[in-house]
């Protein structure tokens, strides 16, 4: 095998430049398994777990806005940080005070918890003056 030679044009060419498609592929299944994984980590609820209400009207939520999650014993949370009723009313201010028209509430309670607490909340976001509020629910399975 004297006469054979790998690559270029003989024993003094220059090396033909190779494309390796292993590392190719494993840098390509990396991408897509980086963005899978970033894609899913967007839809998750800005509140505490509770157990949401299921409806058969639930459309896909917009994840900008702040979350007021009304738990199952009836306590607040801002953004999975659970908060006294003074303390909601300050933020509420101080966040329609920096958001100005653009302000956005998600209210995410627990479908066990007690009306009257998720109406409280319903109400004073509106007496702060923040028109745009969304109710957080699940979607009902089709029948």
């Amino acid at each position: 095998m004297s006469g054979s030679s790998s690559g270029g044009g003989g024993s003094g060419g220059t090396k033909k430049a190779r494309i390796e498609i292993i590392p190719l592929i494993d840098v390509i299944f990396f991408l897509l398994a980086t963005f899978v994984l970033f894609t899913l980590s967007l839809n998750k609820s800005g509140g505490l777990p509770v157990s949401l209400p299921s409806t058969s009207t639930s459309e896909p939520r917009d994840p900008t806005g702040v979350t007021i999650t009304v738990t199952q014993e009836g306590t607040i949370a801002w953004d999975k940080d659970p908060i006294t009723l003074d303390e909601f009313l300050t933020r509420l201010q101080a966040y329609k005070q920096a958001m100005g028209p653009d302000a956005r509430i998600l209210i995410n309670g627990d479908e066990n918890a007690f009306f009257s607490q998720a109406r409280y909340v319903f109400d004073e976001v509106r007496k702060a003056g923040i028109q745009k509020v969304l109710i957080e629910t699940r979607m009902r399975p089709a029948q």
